[in-house]
């Protein structure tokens, strides 16, 4: 009996034995595996190397010949070939996510160059900002303004290089100011960014109790206009001059809140009172990059690779069928028009300029003759710039 009893407690079981032979096993493959991704990593760092020594010589022939660190028909193409050359081998990124790394690789390389200042209507924490890291990457000197008439002056000036400044809400129409600020300024657009807008209600304590006035931008409280008539009806409501000021003065003040995005709670250290509080969920806003250097022609082959977008500024006689015969141009060359918008001309009442955006390059046939035709035909024709779409 002793000696049974003795075997039978010195012995592991069958199913304990494949425990231990299966978690043996799971620590070899996991060793295994890092250690692939180590030599993964390796050649990572070999080829972004590899990469940036290529930059940096593009960079030195551009100096001798005036051209522009940034070029966002090129950033556009690149960005198309890495989601194409993704999609070939199947993942498993998505395609978004390796593009955003390689706006990161680019924007690193630009400022290997030079790097940019960038103007945007700040503070710290405005939708405005992430526009512009959006576009530009981490790279990028921000260069906060307190309005958006300082944002153009910025880039006017050479004070920065580009300004990025919002044009459009996907909810409440075109942005006044900068609508009127395109008309005479030197500069050109020659990107455009869109970023959805998600706001919340930000204060230094969540409760909302505790909230006696709120911070925001008009049209950031327009868009929020019925969540705040059902939740805090007759609480004090600010005008500032963006979101990113609601939050610093949120900040500031115990008895305030804040409509705002996420960055600026981070960026203030503000806490979420509510959250998505925006009364459209798809609610989008554009901006546009504003530079000195006039719209590229189309890289070779870009034309069949990336979908161009261009920008005019246009007027006509106060007479019957003007319109018509201002837009008849592009039907007749068989050019898309994807916005219409008009803005009283501020030379004399009631003459109007009308920001049009149609599809395709300035330097593309049909656009061409079709903005040939509108020169002819309109008072007033101004050509804002060709850039690639945003998605």
């Amino acid at each position: 009996m002793a000696a049974d009893v003795g075997d039978g407690a010195g012995s592991a079981p069958a199913g304990a034995a494949q425990d231990d032979a299966a978690g043996e096993w799971r620590t070899q493959r996991l060793q295994e595996l890092r250690s692939a991704i180590d030599d993964a990593d390796a050649r990572l760092v070999e080829l972004l190397n590899e990469r940036m020594r290529h930059v940096v010589e593009v960079g030195r022939l551009k100096n001798g010949t005036g051209a522009p660190i940034y070029q966002p028909d090129r950033e556009a193409q690149v960005l198309q070939r890495v989601a194409r050359a993704n999609r070939a081998q199947g993942g498993p990124l998505p395609d978004a996510a390796v593009t955003a790394i390689f706006r990161e690789v680019m924007s690193a390389g630009r400022a290997l160059q030079r790097p940019l200042r960038v103007a945007f209507l700040g503070p710290d924490g405005t939708f405005c900002e992430l526009a512009m890291l959006k576009q530009f990457g981490s790279g990028v000197q921000g260069h906060p303004c307190g309005s958006i008439d300082e944002a153009f002056h910025a880039a006017e000036s050479e004070e920065t290089d580009y300004a990025v400044v919002p044009v459009e809400n996907s909810t409440e129409g075109g942005v006044s100011r900068s609508l009127d600020l395109l008309v005479n300024t030197p500069l050109s657009i020659i990107a455009e960014v869109s970023v959805p807008v998600q706001l919340h209600l930000l204060a230094r304590t969540a409760e909302i109790g505790a909230v006696r006035r709120i911070y925001g931008i008009p049209i950031a409280m327009a868009q929020c206009l019925a969540w705040l008539d059902r939740h805090v009806p007759g609480i004090e409501r600010i005008p500032v001059a963006s979101n990113g000021e609601a939050a610093r003065r949120a900040s500031e003040d115990p008895g305030a809140a804040a409509v705002a995005g996420e960055q600026a709670a981070a960026r203030y250290g503000l806490q979420t009172v509510a959250a998505f509080i925006q009364d459209e969920a798809g609610n989008r806003t554009r901006f546009v990059v504003l530079g000195r250097q006039p719209g590229s022609l189309p890289p070779i082959g870009a034309a069949a690779e990336i979908p161009y977008k261009t920008s005019l500024i246009l007027s006509v006689a106060n007479r019957a069928g003007a319109v018509h015969e201002m837009l008849s141009p592009l039907a007749r060359h068989g050019v898309s028009m994807t916005r219409l918008e008009s803005r009283p001309a501020r030379t004399s009442a009631w003459e109007y300029l009308f920001f049009v955006d149609i599809e395709g390059h300035a330097n593309q046939a049909p656009v061409a003759a079709a903005l040939d035709d509108l020169r002819r035909t309109c008072a007033f024709f101004r050509c804002l710039g060709s850039y690639p779409r945003a998605e």
